[in-house]
């Protein structure tokens, strides 16, 4: 990516997370302190787990250096704000949804470089690619930064000041750099087309498989820990959902010779738009049943005669 491009990148993801932190409100930390259990199974699962389960992966299953660090720079991202949206759609705790979003971008800001440098090191494969590399945690630590904590601070900030104008806009920020991130994505997987095709059973079937494992996680994490079903949901897609957007920065500010890391994090960002949609289709149908299902007996029961 030329640098007007990379600059225009990182500023669509700063947009992102400046329309999150419009979104959030005093009202909502409150919450969370009063109620830690969900939002603590999800960040637990979301900079614990996720990590280190993708880097056992990456030893257990011979991969490609790019794509096995493209899979841990992914897994040490924060969840995306289109989780926020599909745990609206799905019925789920959609108030946490959004305080776990802010409170993992925030995170993040430690938590991101940390896990990545962390486990690529401990990777023999990711780790001798690195050393070729030789990109400081510092570098790191300060695009996530600009990218992540800035745009929330500043966001929370405005809401305080100005929320009449943080009501009106939240949906226009989040909307507009959504659709400009898809860019981003699309025009990422494009411009690496050839190499895509070429090895196409193996980034599909990681990216697909790895995802699987995200939402495994965090619906496990959540079941485990006895969260209830709206809560349960939105763990599960805030932990399955990445900001592989971020992920997409990082790679074209250090890694931009790594062409399987690029098409990982790409693919990442196609596919779990596909299956978060496809688990909020599956819990509204689930719903549906069940809310027809007290409906069905209620009529059986009044077609039954007395005796």
């Amino acid at each position: 990516m030329s640098n007007t491009s990379l600059l225009l990148l990182n500023l669509v993801l700063a947009l992102m997370m400046f329309g999150i932190a419009l979104g959030l409100k005093p009202a909502d930390f409150r919450t969370v302190a009063r109620h830690p259990k969900g939002p603590l199974t999800g960040l637990a699962a979301q900079f614990f787990l996720m990590p280190a389960l993708t880097w056992l992966l990456t030893i257990v299953v011979p991969l490609p250096a790019e794509v096995a660090l493209g899979l841990i720079l992914v897994a040490s991202c924060p969840g995306g704000s289109f989780s926020n949206l599909v745990t609206y759609l799905a019925n789920g705790n959609t108030a946490m949804s959004i305080s776990m979003t802010g409170m993992a971008s925030l995170a993040a800001v430690l938590m991101t470089p940390l896990n990545f440098m962390g486990y690529a090191s401990l990777n023999p494969a990711t780790a001798a690619l690195l050393k070729q590399i030789t990109v400081p945690p510092q570098s790191i630590l300060l695009v996530v930064i600009l990218v992540l904590a800035l745009p929330l601070a500043l966001g929370l900030l405005c809401g305080y000041l100005a929320p009449g104008f943080a009501r009106r806009s939240e949906p226009w920020f989040r909307v507009t750099s959504l659709i400009t991130l898809l860019g981003f994505v699309a025009a990422a997987l494009l411009s690496h087309w050839p190499q895509f095709i070429a090895g196409a059973n193996v980034y599909l079937l990681t990216v697909v498989a790895h995802n699987a494992l995200a939402l495994a996680i965090g619906w496990l994490s959540a079941w485990t820990m006895k969260l209830p079903m709206a809560d349960r949901r939105a763990v599960t897609l805030e932990v399955g959902l990445q900001n592989s957007g971020l992920g997409l920065g990082i790679i074209f500010s250090f890694f931009s010779d790594l062409t399987g890391m690029a098409i990982i994090a790409a693919g990442w960002g196609i596919w779990h738009l596909l299956s978060g949609l496809g688990l909020c289709f599956l819990w509204q149908r689930q719903d549906r049943r069940q809310r027809r299902v007290p409906v069905l007996k209620q009529v059986e029961a009044s077609r039954t005669p007395p005796r």
